[in-house]
């Protein structure tokens, strides 16, 4: 395959201009070639098993499915490839940077000579055109590396299928009839090639010998069979008498017959179909003729109320315009009265709970309740002060009896002073 068609004939732009509509699927063909060099170097033991993925299928690179799991894909059969070749490469991991690994995926590619006309960028999605063609470059190079050569193919013999066609002896088909006459004929020659030449002057001089006697019969034949009998005789042996040729579709002359009767049946169809459509046409155009004045006469005539109806419009438009702005005002206006009903409620409650508070004799009672618990607590005061300065009393007597005592007991110095 040469190199146009592996890269999509190159020369052409991304949106295939001056390409046939063939170039969209040429990255399915170029997959499935892919997919047979991979199978060639024994991608499915060496590298899918030890790798512990499934194989690809046939489409693989060509459809987009999952980018990640496509691009590892990528990476790690271009890894594989290159070591297959002789390269020392090491297996991409997962997170591994993708540029990088893109990078010196291509580098390799250069180094073979392979010419890189695309971004790198291309690459990172995985699949696509661009992908393929690195790992077709990959695998024939290592195709060359383990002196890999394309035998000469092999076509298997087709064996024709033998129809069992039941035969019938009133029934022969055309090829029977024509090997028969062939048959014949070559029996005919053979025959006269074995015939020995006649001599006219021995055959002469037998005639002279002989003598001549006359074929003719000398009274008219006539026949002895009955009619009736004849006639039995002759439908019985009709049948066998009955040559039936019948064609085999497999003959040429069938093919030929059915093309011209196709084509006779095609002409006279078209003739037939072209006259309708000829009338249809004639028909279609003369009522678009008079659709078309038809509606040139009905402008002409609605012209003024067109007018007018445009008039109606253009002041149903202003009214709408204007009910607009005053059902803004409307709105706005009950927001304002919304709000302020809102504000007399609450003013409304807070009079009613402060002419209920002001009618109510509760905080009385309560005032009343509270003086008679005063008075009846400075009573008690009262009298816990009357007790204490009773005891304070008693204490002072009970001190100065005391004193009393001991002055009387220890007696007094001059003057009367207790010393």
């Amino acid at each position: 395959m040469s190199e146009e068609r592996r890269r999509g004939a190159g020369g052409e732009d991304e949106d295939g201009e001056g390409g046939g509509p063939g170039l969209v699927y040429m990255p399915f063909v170029l997959m499935e070639e892919l997919l047979d060099k991979l199978r060639l170097l024994g991608y499915d033991k060496e590298f899918a098993r030890k790798m512990n993925l499934k194989p690809i299928s046939r489409h693989y690179f060509a459809l987009q499915t999952n980018p990640g799991e496509q691009f590892y894909m990528f990476t790690s059969l271009a890894a594989w490839l290159l070591r297959k070749a002789g390269r020392h490469f090491e297996q991409p991991q997962e997170y591994d940077d993708p540029n990088a690994t893109i990078s010196s995926i291509l580098d390799e590619v250069r180094k073979y000579g392979h010419p890189i006309d695309f971004p790198p960028s291309k690459l990172k999605q995985g699949w696509g055109e661009h992908a393929i063609y690195v790992l077709d470059r990959l695998s024939d190079e290592a195709l060359r590396s383990i002196n890999f050569s394309w035998m000469r193919p092999q076509y298997p013999e087709e064996e024709m299928d033998e129809e069992h066609v039941v035969e019938d002896d009133s029934e022969l088909t055309l090829n029977e009839i024509e090997k028969s006459m062939a048959i014949g004929s070559s029996d005919v020659e053979d025959a006269d090639d074995d015939e020995p030449m006649l001599d006219l002057e021995g055959m002469k001089r037998l005639n002279q010998g002989k003598t001549f006697e006359s074929s003719k019969p000398e009274e008219i034949l006539e026949s002895t069979t009955d009619a009736a009998d004849w006639r039995l005789e002759v439908e019985r042996v009709m049948p066998q008498l009955k040559v039936t040729i019948r064609t085999d579709n497999k003959d040429w002359r069938v093919h030929l017959e059915q093309m011209h009767q196709h084509h006779t049946g095609i002409e006279s169809s078209l003739t037939e179909s072209r006259v309708h459509l000829d009338k249809l046409q004639n028909e279609v155009s003369r009522t678009l003729e008079k659709i078309a004045s038809r509606e040139k006469y009905i402008n002409s005539q609605l012209e003024g109320l067109l007018g007018a109806f445009r008039q109606a419009q253009d002041a149903l438009a202003e009214t709408k315009e204007k009910y607009r702005q005053a059902s803004g005002g409307v709105t706005q206006r009950s927001r304002m009265l919304a709000e302020i009903t809102e504000e007399l409620e609450k003013v409304k409650q807070e009079m009613d709970e402060r002419g209920s508070s002001m009618t109510d004799g509760a905080p009385l009672v309560r005032i009343k309740q509270a003086i008679q618990q005063l008075k009846k607590e400075s009573t008690q005061m009262d009298v816990r002060s009357g007790v204490v300065e009773h005891i304070l009393l008693q204490a002072k007597l009970k001190d100065k009896t005391l004193q009393n005592k001991q002055v009387h007991s220890g007696g007094g110095g001059p003057d009367g002073f207790i010393i």
